[in-house]
Order: structure tokens, then sequence, then C-alpha cells
């Protein structure tokens, strides 16, 4: 006596754009045809092409990071302090000499600088202080060397005169450690995402 064999069940074809049913030849099979099957097979090299790819990346960052100074973390830093200070003073004036932004420098930033009132040189304790650093047209900072004595005249009107003296008063010396500066560079990195979240 013969028994009736079942007929397979219907699969749909995998290969993408086509989706068609079909019966299957054996239980693993995905695809409808020969050409299909081309298909799925190329898109599973892609897959793991772009996931070799990825992971080749994410070491690439690892070594580079590795090899940073302690001086590229400080710079890395800076510039992220720097960038939540242009973004935090976007509508005040040049704080040494008022001039006011138009809509083009609002979009660009381009003749914005971060000026520290006590620079970095003189007092390095100070650099990621933001009572030490406002918004300053790249006049001001870089052609008039932070144009100091007006730089202090606007300061004590936007801070106050106690603050402006704690900023002149002594500091003890820090030295940051490489730690501190991913923390201080994540943190400000997070003020200006804040920022601009809020400005959106």
């Amino acid at each position: 006596m013969r028994v009736a064999l079942k007929p397979a069940k219907l699969k749909k074809c995998r290969a993408t754009a086509c989706g068609a049913s079909f019966a299957p030849k054996v239980a693993f099979q995905t695809w409808c045809s020969p050409d299909c099957a081309v298909v799925i097979a190329r898109g599973k090299q892609e897959k793991k092409r772009k996931e070799l790819a990825t992971i080749e990346r994410r070491e690439i960052k690892v070594r580079k990071e590795r090899l940073k100074s302690r001086a590229d973390h400080l710079r890395e830093a800076q510039a992220a302090v720097n960038e939540y200070v242009r973004l935090r003073d976007a509508h005040l004036p040049c704080i040494s000499c008022d001039s006011m932004p138009n809509d083009n420098d609002l979009m660009t930033g381009s003749r914005w600088d971060a000026g520290h009132y006590r620079s970095v040189g003189a007092c390095p304790e100070l650099r990621f202080e933001p009572l030490n650093i406002h918004r300053q047209c790249v006049k001001c900072n870089r052609n008039l060397s932070g144009n100091s004595v007006e730089y202090r005249i606007r300061l004590v009107k936007r801070i106050g005169a106690d603050k402006v003296e704690w900023l002149e008063g002594p500091h003890s010396a820090r030295k940051y450690t490489v730690d501190e500066i991913k923390i201080i560079k994540a943190e400000y990195r997070a003020l200006t995402r804040e920022l601009k979240g809020a400005a959106a």
C-alpha cells in the first residue's frame, strides 16, 4: 500500500523584490529560482562586508584614541568648551566691543571666537571655567590680543564685580588627568547638544 506524500508547504522567496511563493525541494531553501539564490547570496555577502567594515572602523577609532597625547585631549576638550560658549552667548554682543552678530554670522559662526578673560597661558587652571570664557569677535580676540581692558569693563557688567575679582584672584595649580579631560569634553558636548535641542 502506497502512502500519499504530503505536498510541501509553500514558502515565500526571500530575495529582495521577489516574494513569490514556491514549494521548496529541501527544508533550508529560501529562494524560488537560481537567480533569486544569487541575489540572496550577494545580500548576505554585502551584510557581512558591512559588519566587518563597522568592526574595522571601531578598532581604528580605539587605536587612534590610544595614540592621542594629553595635548590632543586638551585641544579636543577646549574645542568642546569653546563651541558651548559660542552657542551659549549666540545672541549676546562681543564681550569686548559690543559688536552684534548679523544673521549670516549666526548661521556660520565664522566671525566669533570663545575668548578667555584670563588666557590659558597665564592661568591654565581656568582654561575650562565658563565664567572666564565669553563669545568674542575675531578682531578683539586675535587682532587686539583679547582687548582685555574693554573685556573687563563688560565682564563686570555681565557677571558682577565679585566674580571678576574671583577670576583675577589666585587659583591653585591644576594638572588635569586624561580621564578628567575626557569627562570635561563629554560634559560640554552634552551641554551643547542640550542648547541645540532647545534652539530647534
